[in-house]
């Protein structure tokens, strides 16, 4: 994992190159699911265009005090493009990018430490469509108490996410695996854009039940309202295979399947400053 310091230069320049259409709104229709089938697979939406949405939703190799030398993750799709520049030369983007229909969405990550060796966590959500950019959320979060995936939920006192606009979010873990060296900064980060469904999809997910709406959030490209519906069942029904292999296919459609089997750790409320 790349230390967050090094990269904010890229991350700053890809942001900016985009912000002439920092309100993107992808097509999304209703499409049909068949609701009574138990394999879910996410239909990702076509990304932002040109260098949106650049970002890092893990996967370097952990530092040796995760569990099983895994790395922080977070549970977004991506998207791996390549850029042409002037003259002759292409460059590599990671595009990390999710649709929520929540006014306050959440947020899911894998952490793979012991509470013991987190020196302190923080969630960030920033809106770059202006100049300077404007932090509309910002906390320290508590860390889990066992390695696992926890989520982080935007708070009721935070302004709404506005339809259309695209808002850059980012899980600080400070890991303190030697206590006699300073603790490292580790990150993710992405981005989240709020949409409204359209009818037909808005009349679907009214009549449908909890299981049947992550099937149809996830072929709509709606990821994070798909992920949250789910991981909800598997709180709710531990032992219920259906939601399970729901959970595992959902993840194996971006890629994720390594982490289908890893516990959800009920944790993460704010601490404020």
């Amino acid at each position: 994992m790349k230390n967050y310091w090094q990269k904010i230069p890229l991350t700053a320049a890809l942001s900016m190159t985009f912000l002439s259409s920092i309100i993107y709104c992808p097509a999304l229709w209703a499409l049909p699911v068949a609701l009574n089938s138990s394999s879910i697979k996410f239909i990702p939406p076509p990304p932002p265009p040109d260098r949106g949405a650049a970002g890092d939703r893990g996967g370097a190799a952990s530092r040796g005090c995760g569990s099983g030398n895994e790395s922080l993750m977070a549970l977004v799709p991506i998207y791996q493009q390549t850029i042409n520049q002037e003259p002759k030369e292409t460059i590599a983007v990671t595009k990390v990018w999710g649709l929520t229909t929540a006014v306050h969405s959440t947020f899911w990550f894998f952490v793979p430490y012991h509470k013991s060796a987190i020196a302190a966590m923080e969630f960030v959500v920033k809106d770059e469509s202006g100049k300077p950019s404007q932090t509309i959320h910002r906390a320290a979060v508590n860390p889990p108490s066992n390695p696992g995936i926890v989520s982080v939920r935007l708070p009721e006192t935070t302004a709404p996410l506005q339809v259309g606009k695209m808002y850059h979010w980012f899980l600080k873990v400070k890991v303190n695996c030697n206590n006699q060296q300073p603790a490292e900064l580790q990150y993710v980060e992405g981005w989240v854009q709020r949409i409204n469904p359209n009818s037909s999809l808005a009349e679907n997910l009214k009549q449908a039940t909890p299981q049947q709406q992550v099937a149809l959030y996830a072929e709509n490209g709606i990821w994070h309202d798909a992920l949250t519906v789910v991981a909800k069942l598997r709180w709710e029904k531990p032992k219920d295979a259906s939601v399970m292999a729901d959970w595992t296919s959902l993840l194996k459609s971006v890629g994720l399947e390594n982490l289908a089997k890893q516990p959800l750790v009920n944790c993460c409320q704010e601490l404020g400053y």
